[in-house]
């Protein structure tokens, strides 16, 4: 199938491009730059030049497919709020290209916004907060709506994902702990973070998208929960940093914006997913990644 994907030179993006290329399937995939359009075409995919602000770029070329698969997210967490909004706004003009056909649009979410009440870990069928609460909810609450006009959407929602190179939030706590000199978490940090490696993310969202479910929900989890003080002391130990534990009540001083995430407990189950779409991760975990995470020595 032509399959447009958004993010598609991104770090998840870009694993889902060549899983797709490698599975027999045809890739248009969207750059924004010269040097990020010759990246992608090297991997055997058509380039569509645009960015997320071009909504009618945007729209012909999902027309133009089989399908989509919306990954292209700005990871700006100055303006976070903003940028869930653009998120609305871009999958609203995709799903439109998409109205009156079978066509497949998968978005692309968070398993933090799943909201289990409980202290259990998430499900696929736990509903998503309002994104008065959780911000980046706004892609669900998208989905939902050109769902009701007929588009056929589903959604998978990630937690950290990983390999050598990236680690989600660990990669901005990786930034922290260097500029603070030491390695924190907060409280006892049991707190719990979902993790998958990036090469079984793709898979998933490859198989995501030949199933075409309508108003399918996915967690691309592997590890249903990692405590943040393994993170902490896994990271202090490649860093050469004291690890330590900072009270809740300085957290907001000392993490800044992370610290609405670092002291949070958000396992995720990825039972559901697994039997829907037969997928098995099997990379490695998060922690054998960060022990082997490049970058540590410049």
């Amino acid at each position: 199938m032509r399959v447009f994907v958004t993010g598609a030179t991104g770090f998840i993006g870009s694993a889902i491009v060549k899983n797709l290329i490698a599975s027999g399937h045809h890739v248009l995939g969207l750059a924004r730059s010269k040097e990020k359009a010759a990246d992608l075409a090297a991997t055997g995919a058509e380039v569509v030049f645009g960015s997320l602000d071009e909504l009618d770029r945007l729209k012909r070329a999902a027309a133009a497919t089989d399908g989509i698969i919306h990954t292209a997210f700005n990871h700006d967490f100055s303006k976070f709020v903003a940028n869930c909004e653009d998120d609305r706004r871009v999958i609203e003009a995709l799903g439109s290209a998409l109205a009156g056909s079978n066509r497949p649009l998968i978005v692309t979410s968070g398993t933090g916004i799943a909201n289990s009440g409980s202290g259990r870990p998430a499900t696929e069928e736990d509903a998503a907060e309002s994104s008065a609460v959780s911000p980046r909810a706004a892609s669900e609450e998208a989905a939902a709506s050109i769902a009701a006009e007929g588009v056929n959407v589903s959604v998978v929602r990630l937690p950290q994902v990983h390999d050598t190179t990236r680690q989600g939030l660990i990669t901005y706590a990786i930034a922290m702990a260097r500029e603070k000199g030491v390695s924190a978490y907060v409280g006892e940090g049991r707190n719990r973070w979902p993790a998958a490696h990036v090469v079984d993310t793709a898979r998933l969202y490859r198989l995501a998208f030949e199933r075409a479910e309508r108003g399918a929900k996915y967690h691309a989890v592997a590890e249903e929960g990692v405590p943040l003080r393994d993170i902490a002391e896994v990271l202090g130990k490649r860093l050469k940093l004291p690890v330590v534990s900072i009270a809740l009540q300085e957290a907001a001083a000392h993490f800044g914006w992370l610290s609405a995430f670092v002291g949070r407990d958000a396992p995720a189950s990825s039972e559901l997913t697994r039997k829907r779409l037969q997928w098995r991760p099997n990379e490695r975990g998060v922690l054998a990644d960060l022990r082997e995470l490049q970058g540590f020595d410049s």
